[in-house]
């Protein structure tokens, strides 16, 4: 991600003649740079039900975890170093 970030433009470039790039966070893809096209698979949806405000929206309810989540993600980042 950080070469992606450093040459952007380049990467665009790449990009704009017809090619992929695959993104990749700690050699793990992430996501994929594609030409735009006017017919592409991006849709964008209306929601199914309307609300007036996000506070409306409800929430899921929280779940008990074994763990910290926090504590497993920085464990995940020091074991790849």
């Amino acid at each position: 991600m950080a070469e992606l970030k450093a040459r952007l433009s380049e990467y665009l470039r790449f990009v704009r003649k017809g090619n992929e790039v695959t993104v990749y966070d700690r050699n793990n893809p992430i996501a994929r740079v594609v030409p735009y096209t006017a017919s592409g698979p991006l849709v964008v949806r209306e929601s199914v039900q309307k609300y007036a405000s996000l506070r409306d929206i409800r929430l899921p309810h929280s779940i008990k975890l074994d763990a910290d989540p926090v504590d497993v993600l920085l464990a995940d980042r020091n074991s790849e170093e």
